[in-house]
């Protein structure tokens, strides 16, 4: 525990007194060393949440430094800071917070070479970076480490937050095996709703002290997924193949089925194939907001979080294309689809943003 931080001070009290959390589990707070890779939108809503709860120890890893750009939704940092390391500033600012709380600002990036020395003695990381590469990085040091991993992303309107623990038998790569061929959505491209980080970030910190503390049920092997635009919220279950490919059978109703391997079709070739005798059915796997921004005529909208629920909808026999916005998302839902007996599924290459670039222009990119 950290010497100066006292889990029974006062600014406790309304923590202590909820249900199951009690003086025990602030002192787990108190003693607990929390890495925390990242200290721009999602790291703005999850290091004051932490510091200002009574978490012992952190330490903040970022090689950036504060651009005007972040200011709108990376709140850690003002104006005056601007040109200033990250970790710095939010060292600074968590400092204001509760100066009895112990932060270590790491002015560099997560990586395989630095990354089991960081997490020597910590007790949880949080991936906050949004950069893909990084988050396997950290699944796989945590892994090696045995601690668990609550990670989260926001780009845009939408969000996501999930833990992996490889020692509780879930990590990152039964969610996704390998890193994804595009980086997806980024917040300088495609910009992003500062309140998307609040949500996100929010849910990220209660995690992580749902996780030090015992109390409640983590996010293990589920993804929430946070739609801002319509305020609705979805969960994604995953879990890891059994040995044989078999699932047990207590988790087969509530689990996602693992993803199979699964071949793409380019965008002129769908074009082909759609005006041919015999059309495949194109499968839309992204948000309904999406779909009203652009979509392929003729397709039929399942969003992933819903797809487990409405297999029933579609025909295994058929010949599927599914395509979301990159052709990360529709990547993994068909895969999902080839491992419960869809006998001809692909996936459409780039996404409705290739589509947009190479076959029909007249299709809105966003």
């Amino acid at each position: 525990m950290t010497e100066a931080l006292d889990p029974d001070a006062l600014r406790y009290a309304r923590q202590r007194v909820l249900p199951g959390f009690g003086t025990q589990g602030q002192r787990r707070l108190a003693d607990a060393h929390v890495v925390v890779l990242g200290a721009g939108g999602l790291g703005s809503a999850v290091l004051p949440a932490l510091v200002a709860a009574g978490v012992g120890r952190l330490t903040v890893v970022d090689d950036d430094h504060v651009d005007t750009t972040n200011l709108h939704r990376q709140t850690l940092h003002t104006p005056a800071d601007v040109g200033r390391a990250k970790v710095e500033s939010a060292a600074d600012a968590a400092a204001a917070l509760s100066p009895e709380t112990t932060v270590v600002p790491v002015a560099a990036r997560f990586t395989a070479g630095d990354a089991d020395e960081l997490l020597a003695d910590a007790d949880l990381v949080i991936d906050g970076t949004d950069d893909i590469l990084t988050r396997y990085v950290a699944d796989d040091a945590a892994a090696r480490a045995g601690i668990p991993l609550v990670w989260g992303s926001a780009a845009k309107f939408s969000g996501q937050v999930g833990v992996s623990w490889e020692a509780r038998g879930v990590s990152y790569r039964d969610l996704l095996p390998e890193p994804p061929a595009d980086a997806g959505l980024s917040c300088e491209i495609d910009g992003i709703l500062p309140t998307v980080c609040t949500v996100t970030g929010g849910m990220m910190a209660s995690e992580a002290l749902k996780l030090l503390t015992g109390v409640g049920e983590p996010l293990l092997g589920r993804v929430v997924v946070y739609d801002a635009l319509s305020g609705r919220m979805r969960e994604i279950a995953y879990r890891r193949a059994e040995p044989g490919g078999e699932a047990p059978a207590e988790k087969q109703q509530s689990a996602a089925p693992q993803p199979a391997a699964t071949s793409e079709i380019e965008p002129g070739a769908l074009a082909d194939e759609l005006a041919s005798d015999a059309p495949p059915l194109v499968l839309d796997v992204r948000e309904p907001w999406e779909a009203e921004v652009a979509t392929i005529p003729g397709s039929v909208l399942i969003p992933l979080g819903d797809l487990g629920e409405r297999l029933g909808e579609l025909d295994p026999a058929a010949s599927v294309v599914v395509y979301c916005h990159l052709g990360v998302r529709s990547n993994y839902a068909a895969r999902q689809l080839a491992s419960v007996g869809f006998g001809h599924v692909r996936n459409l290459a780039g996404g409705i943003d290739a589509w947009s670039r190479n076959v029909d222009p007249a299709v809105a990119r966003y």
